[in-house]
């Protein structure tokens, strides 16, 4: 989204200075017997980010004393970045001393709720292609988990709504009671906007209007065209995985936007991706 790019670049800009992919491929130049092949499973970028699994790839366990090695972090996480994103090495450099700092290291953990998916889908809404976006959560389920869909973007919903919050608003009047509130009718006939006669802290539930919508058969679906990550965690960061298919090594699922966040960041930055 236009808008979350241009927000994100706003929050970078307030601490560090960006530096162009050269100087990134630079840094790497000469040193690519020491990349890891590309991470192919988000599973396994938890794995290789926390430590639980070594060079060639093998799973490690807690009972092998190379479990969540300092050593193995350190050499692992500088190659879980994607070298073509414009990360500046520094913030880069200061994030992965706090994660594998030796007294108080910090480690991603799957089940808990720091993260969530964005999944970018195409439907047909009443016959004509729709873009979709689906924000995705996990939840616990019965002796495991479950992916929950918990928030929707779509714009024909986001369109459909415009709150007037102006003094001037149209109201019913508060001695409608005594009329026996028949003077809804004037309130609905030819109203466009009656989300107007709501209550001040009325949030349209998109959630509900997509499955209303899939119920009805006006939405249809089609594929999946895009997934990717946000992490709120460790805290006081923010960080973005996505999946590159390229040549090279540094493919798969890659570290790309990365910032320091507090908590006042954190709440615009959600905003912007749910864009609301």
């Amino acid at each position: 989204m236009i808008r979350f790019s241009i927000f994100f670049l706003g929050l970078v800009a307030l601490q560090v200075s960006l530096l162009g992919q050269g100087n990134l491929l630079d840094d790497m130049a000469g040193h690519e017997d020491k990349l890891r092949a590309d991470t192919k499973q988000v599973n396994q970028f938890f794995r290789r980010f926390n430590g639980e699994e070594d060079k060639d790839g093998n799973r490690l366990y807690e009972d092998n004393r190379q479990y969540r090695s300092r050593k193995i972090r350190q050499d692992y996480l500088p190659y879980l970045f994607d070298l073509q994103s414009s990360i500046n090495s520094d913030l880069k450099e200061e994030f992965i001393d706090e994660m594998t700092d030796r007294k108080n290291p910090a480690f991603l953990n799957f089940h808990e709720n720091g993260w969530f998916a964005e999944v970018a889908t195409d439907f047909t809404y009443k016959g004509k292609k729709s873009r979709l976006i689906l924000f995705m959560e996990l939840q616990p389920q019965g002796q495991g988990y479950e992916w929950v869909i918990a928030d929707v973007l779509f714009d024909p919903f986001k369109n459909s709504f415009s709150k007037d919050t102006t003094s001037s608003k149209p109201f019913i009047h508060p001695m409608s009671h005594e009329l026996d509130f028949m003077n809804l009718r004037k309130a609905f006939q030819g109203e466009h906007n009656p989300e107007s006669y709501t209550k001040d802290s009325f949030e349209p539930d998109y959630v509900s209007l997509f499955l209303y919508e899939l119920k009805n058969t006006n939405l249809k679906f089609q594929t999946v065209t895009n997934v990717k990550f946000h992490f709120f965690s460790p805290d006081g960061w923010y960080f973005e995985l996505a999946k590159y298919n390229r040549p090279g090594m540094n493919s798969g699922w890659l570290i790309t936007n990365l910032v320091r966040i507090n908590a006042n960041q954190e709440k615009q930055l959600k905003a912007f991706i749910y864009d609301k």
